[in-house]
């Protein structure tokens, strides 16, 4: 029997958890001087008070969404892939590499074709640390961890000495052609009476994002895979029992894992900078786990929290900008959310338990 009902740990807990880091930021603005009341009314008008506010506020949700479906769907299997943000700066260089070194004579096409390689370089990065801890034994969590600086490296190198363009001081690569420039949402939406999202990087790889959800959950809840994959993570000795290979599943998620990760390229590299950097990810690997722990690695959770996660993002941005609170505290308002929905879960899950335990007896 379940210690509480289904929609008190996917709907309450996170609350009550976003309550706690809400009434904690408060102290902290209000330790450092300021208004909380203000702070928060500047980063609601400056993330959704405007169509360009949504615009970078939907930027970064789709980061989070790709990046927060990968963890989820390693989690379903019960591993740890911290290595998100090395798969996506691989994805990265897929995307870059499709777009540079191919003409398409139309953005679809190409988008097609940095979807598949940008997939195909976050799983191909991804598959050393799966083969590592399904073969190995390896940890999956130090693994992953230590390929996101070895994917830095391997980066930085591509960058400077690979695929610079000659006489650039800049460690990036030259700009894609415009054939394969992505719609922005200013491009899509806008009239010849209304100019909506002006400026703001949204993209049609957003609507990428949407489908990826819906094609994860089709995946993990109904397709025979998924229910393997489940199944291992809930129980490897039960699942071994019903001929289930942990050796194929941890390979397989983490594979999936990846190209979710890498896929997040098309929005950063190929939506936005159109063309590579440094530091493109802007630790949206690492985000990810937080929105999918915050989401509990359902589909339609992750793609709420990815938009919370936008929203403190963009709104914490506003706030540096035209506020005297400096961008680190921001941070730590970023981070107590991080913390309160992810590492101290269990501080409001278990006195919930004992709660709806107790309402129960009390009813028989």
């Amino acid at each position: 029997m379940e210690k509480m009902p289904k929609w008190a740990d996917v709907v309450l807990i996170p609350l009550i958890s976003l309550i706690l880091a809400a009434i904690l930021s408060t102290l902290v603005i209000l330790a450092i001087g300021e208004n909380p009341v203000e702070a928060v009314n500047l980063m609601v008008t400056g993330a959704l008070g405007s169509t360009y506010g949504w615009g970078y506020t939907l930027y970064y949700a789709t980061n989070f969404m790709f990046t927060g479906l990968a963890v989820a769907v390693a989690f379903h299997a019960r591993l740890f892939n911290i290595g998100g943000e090395g798969q996506a700066m691989l994805g990265g260089l897929g995307v870059a590499v499709a777009c540079l070194y191919i003409p398409w004579p139309h953005w679809s096409i190409a988008l097609l074709a940095a979807c598949a390689a940008s997939m195909l370089f976050g799983a191909a990065w991804a598959a050393i640390p799966a083969y590592l801890q399904a073969k190995r034994g390896s940890h999956i969590v130090i693994t992953t961890i230590m390929f996101n600086f070895i994917a830095a490296a391997f980066l930085n190198y591509m960058l400077v000495n690979v695929m610079r363009p000659q006489g650039s001081q800049d460690p990036a690569t030259a700009r894609f052609p415009e054939a394969v420039h992505l719609p922005t949402f200013q491009s899509m939406f806008s009239t010849a009476e209304n100019a909506v999202f002006r400026g703001a990087p949204a993209n049609i790889s957003f609507f990428v994002a949407l489908l990826a959800c819906v094609v994860v959950w089709a995946l993990i809840w109904r397709t025979r895979l998924g229910y393997e994959i489940r199944a291992y993570g809930h129980s490897e000795t039960g699942a071994v029992y019903a001929g289930i290979s942990p050796v194929r599943i941890t390979i397989i998620a983490m594979l999936i894992s990846g190209a979710l990760a890498g896929l997040m390229a098309i929005n950063n590299v190929m939506g936005e900078a159109e063309r590579l950097v440094l530091n493109a990810t802007e630790g949206a690997g690492f985000i990810g786990i937080a929105v999918a722990l915050m989401g509990r690695s359902h589909p339609f959770g992750v793609f709420l929290a990815a938009i919370l996660f936008g929203f403190l993002y963009q709104g914490g941005a506003e706030l540096a900008l035209w506020t005297s609170i400096p961008r680190e505290l921001i941070v730590v308002i970023q981070a107590l959310v991080i913390l309160f929905t992810g590492a101290l879960d269990n501080m409001v899950r278990i006195p919930l338990e004992k709660l709806f335990l107790g309402l129960r007896k009390g009813a028989e």
